[in-house]
Order: C-alpha cells, then sequence, then structure tokens
C-alpha cells in the first residue's frame, strides 16, 4: 500500500542567540513513514523531540535537512520540507489536519465558526459547513447554548472539543494529533477514539503523541521511539 506520509533524514537544532549563539540539536537523521488507515503513536521521555517533529510535519518548523513528503488528494507529491509559505497554506488546507493541545483562534469568532472554517476554505458553502461543524460540536458533547459564543471564556475541556472538531470536521488525508484527548472526561475521550477510528476507516493516516496509554493502545497500529540525541548517538 502506498504511504500517504514519508519523512527521512530529517535533522532540526535551534541556535540560542540571546546565550551566546548556543546550537541545541534536537532530531537526527529522523524518519518516519505512514499509510493510509493507519496510526502511528510517537513516544518517548520529555525533550526527545516529539514535538519537534510534529511541528515539522505541519510545516510549523523548517528542516535543517532531510524532506517531509505528503500525498495530496490528487495523488501528487509535495516536499513539505522546501514548500513554499503559500504551499504549506495549500497543504494545510486540503492535505493536513492538525488537532493541537491549546485552541489558538480569532477573538470574538463563535465555535461554529471556528469550526466550519476548514470546510469553508475547500469552498462548501458556509450553511452547509455550518451544519456539519454543529453536528460534529453535538456529538462532542458540546452544549448547543455555546456554539454561537467564542470559546475564549470556555472552559478547558470545552475549548480542546471545539478543537477537535475543527480537526476532524473535513476528511484530511494526513492527521496530525498532539494529546487530543488532554482535558477531555471519559466520554468525550471515548469520541474522540471513535473519531479517530472512522478517520483510520476512510483511509487517513495518522501521527498523534498520546500520553494517556489507553488511548493509545486502542488507536495505534505502530509506536515509533523518538529517542534523545545524546541516547541515540
Amino acid at each position: 500500500m502506498s504511504w500517504t506520509l514519508k519523512a527521512e533524514g530529517l535533522a532540526k537544532g535551534f541556535t540560542l542567540h540571546l546565550q551566546g549563539s548556543i546550537e541545541i540539536p534536537v532530531l537526527r537523521d529522523a524518519a518516519l513513514e505512514v499509510s493510509p488507515g493507519e496510526c502511528v503513536a510517537l513516544s518517548g521521555p520529555s525533550g526527545a523531540g516529539k514535538s519537534t517533529l510534529m511541528r515539522l510535519l505541519q510545516g510549523n518548523y523548517g528542516a535543517d535537512s532531510g524532506c517531509i513528503l505528503l500525498r495530496r488528494p490528487d495523488g501528487s507529491v509535495a516536499d513539505l520540507a522546501g514548500a513554499s509559505p503559500r504551499e504549506v497554506i495549500a497543504l494545510r488546507r486540503d492535505t493536513i489536519g492538525h488537532v493541537s493541545q491549546f485552541l489558538r483562534v480569532i477573538p470574538r469568532v463563535p465555535a461554529v465558526e471556528i469550526v466550519a472554517e476548514p470546510l469553508v476554505a475547500r469552498g462548501i458553502s458556509r450553511e452547509e459547513a455550518r451544519a456539519r461543524a454543529s453536528a460534529l460540536l453535538h456529538r462532542l458533547n458540546l452544549p448547543e447554548r455555546l456554539h454561537a459564543l467564542p470559546p475564549a471564556t470556555f472552559s478547558g475541556g470545552e475549548q480542546q472539543r471545539v478543537n477537535l472538531a475543527r480537526g476532524f470536521v473535513a476528511d484530511f488525508p494526513l492527521m496530525l494529533l498532539d494529546e487530543p484527548t488532554a482535558s477531555l472526561d471519559a466520554a468525550n475521550r471515548d469520541v474522540v477514539i471513535a473519531l479517530i477510528g472512522e478517520a483510520k476507516a476512510r483511509g487517513a493516516a495518522l501521527v498523534g503523541i498520546f500520553h494517556d496509554a489507553e488511548v493509545r493502545d486502542r488507536v495505534a497500529d505502530r509506536v515509533l521511539e523518538v529517542a534523545p540525541l545524546r541516547e541515540a548517538a
């Protein structure tokens, strides 16, 4: 089966300019391949580079070396590591879905509009996008009275449900999940596990960080150990 994501030879480090330009290497020669319908969990101690790898896969960080090959919905392949800002935006619109630990949105925008935005960006009518967004928010047990309100004053768990709905509302070929069940109760955790299962069933490739071992065991097909460089040498 053809891969959706294939990363090879990835290296990333950071320069601390305010501390004498100290160089801090984080990843060296990292590799990852994920097929349609597969969920790969990143595992390793704090500081090993899991979050850095996820940010590279989303295009938030530029790689020092290596490639990140993504198969678009039309079958063509893009190298995210060498993509222009315009190409990164297009890949996030059509290919890369993302659920982060924290909701970052424009103030005063209603929750339902935040969730609907990825669908509108794809050309779906706002009416249909809002309907699909509202249905997913209901499934994640966010009360109807909150749908029209900006989520800035929501609880952490409510904000995370908006975050999850936004990430899962469109059928992205690649899903990046950074602690998707953080701040959730058991019932909503089960909804997220079901959403991940449905994404796998439709052929999405998923990469996730799951500190909840039970969730990881239920959704992951493989675990990729990310070792600190001092241990990987």
